[in-house]
């Protein structure tokens, strides 16, 4: 609170000071304006008493050439293929699989490297958004700092949990930036669905229901939070190809 109202009167400093310098620069100019009246004046006369001016009547009075027509053909680039459904589905897997996949070559502490700033720098801006929503739902439930508290130290198991079962899942191959398995993620997902199922029931131990039902009927989601807030970037590098 202290170093906020410090900002806010340092700012309000400067803007003041600015606007002070701002109003005598401007006298200034006004001064010096009208010193030099000649300079300042304009040409009031009308515009039939004006002297002509030979060039610009010639052009005035001259048409313009008229415009050549070419009956050159108009290059055109060749057409490009259709890309199919299948066809992009493909390239849109080879492009995961070159930002997410190991490299040839790629040791784990490079590909750590490479992908972490990544994942940080994608999940900034949407984990921000979920704080500041966890805070204004916290508020209308009446959700104490120890009952936040409690729920954080709740979430490091949980964090823990989904983080353990990912790597599994990678490991085991339900998880695969080089490949498409949609049986293998339905099955990672059902598991995720029971680690937020336990995460649900470790927060109705520390707020009461009227909390849990204010939060909800709030806008807010747990398992949102959960998934944006978990530590992603910890995750194991995948296998090489």
């Amino acid at each position: 609170m202290v170093r906020a109202t410090w900002v806010f009167i340092a700012t309000t400093v400067i803007a003041g000071a600015a606007a002070i310098w701002l109003y005598f620069a401007n006298r200034e100019l006004r001064a010096e304006l009208a010193a030099k009246p000649e300079v300042a004046k304009i040409d009031d006369k009308p515009a039939a008493a004006r002297t002509p001016d030979p060039w610009t009547e010639s052009t005035r009075s001259t048409p313009p050439p008229a415009a050549k027509t070419s009956t050159a053909a108009v290059p055109r680039l060749p057409d490009q293929p259709e890309e199919s459904r299948l066809d992009r589905r493909q390239r849109r897997q080879q492009e995961f699989a070159a930002m997410f996949g190991r490299l040839d070559g790629e040791t784990e502490e490079e590909y750590r490297a490479r992908i972490v700033p990544l994942i940080k720098g994608g999940l900034l801006i949407p984990r921000q958004r979920v704080d500041e929503m966890r805070k204004q739902a916290e508020a209308k439930a009446g959700v104490t700092p120890e009952q936040s508290a409690k729920l954080d130290k709740a979430f490091d198991k949980v964090y823990a949990d989904a983080i353990d079962y990912t790597n599994k899942a990678v490991a085991d191959g339900l998880l695969s930036p080089y490949e498409r398995n949609v049986s293998g993620w339905l099955e990672y997902a059902g598991g995720l669905g029971g680690i937020l199922n336990d995460a649900n029931a470790q927060i109705g131990k520390v707020l009461s229901p009227d909390q849990v039902k204010t939060l909800s009927s709030s806008g807010f989601e747990w398992g949102e939070y959960l998934g944006l807030n978990a530590p992603w970037e910890n995750l194991n590098p995948p296998p090489a190809r």
